[in-house]
């Protein structure tokens, strides 16, 4: 009997306000046998509606940095005077168990997981252009303006390095981007890179007919 497939670390970065929440929420209802969304820790305060251990767990400073200290997160960062990071435990077990996993994450916390794990896989998501991204961010309501032009500072900078991500993600309709999504992760495991314990039992298996058997 086959052992059960390890799971692909995913990293799900964009600009603040480019819908990349609402397209995981989604990816996790139309696919929830084959996906797990790594819960993040944060010390920012909590939207409405929002629940501690659901969208995030929310910490202290002290509490994150006491998780800092005993190497209980994969990456940390701090982003527009808040800390996010990304709990370890968690993400090891969903893998194990054959689940993908998606971290959203920021740009920093992206590029620190794919130097500590070479194999994750990078997709970032944007709006068709600077105006609509605007836009969403207002059209939120929840941050002021004074935070929302902070955001789109800190977009200017994040596009940047775009560039060191696997796939780019234009997220006009949520259905077409989910679909887009999912069909490029279906397609990365099929990466021969990610299948070299396959292709070496294949080996094995044909060496018997080169011999004559």
């Amino acid at each position: 009997m086959s052992q059960k497939k390890r799971g692909i670390l995913i990293v799900f970065s964009g600009f603040s306000g480019s819908g990349k929440g609402t397209v995981m929420k989604e990816l996790l209802l139309c696919y929830p046998d084959r996906y797990a969304l790594s819960i993040s820790a944060t010390t920012r305060k909590p939207r409405a509606l929002e629940e501690d251990g659901r969208e995030y767990f929310f910490k202290t400073k002290e509490q994150f940095e006491e998780m800092i200290a005993k190497n209980e997160l994969i990456e940390y960062a701090l982003y527009v005077e808040n800390y996010y990071g990304t709990p370890k435990e968690y993400v090891e077990k969903q893998l194990e168990a054959g689940k993908d996993v998606i971290l959203e994450i920021e740009i920093q916390g992206a590029l620190k997981v794919k130097q500590r794990f070479p194999d994750t896989l990078l997709l970032f998501v944007t709006p068709q252009n600077a105006d609509i991204l605007k836009e969403r961010l207002i059209g939120r309501g929840t941050e002021s303006e004074e935070v929302v032009y902070q955001r789109l500072s800190q977009a200017s900078e994040e596009a940047l390095r775009v560039e060191e991500y696997d796939y780019l993600i234009i997220n006009d309709t949520i259905e077409d981007c989910v679909k887009e999504v999912h069909s490029i992760i279906q397609n990365e495991h099929r990466r021969v890179s990610r299948n070299q314990e396959f292709i070496n039992r294949m080996k094995e298996e044909l060496k018997r007919f080169s011999k004559g058997e």
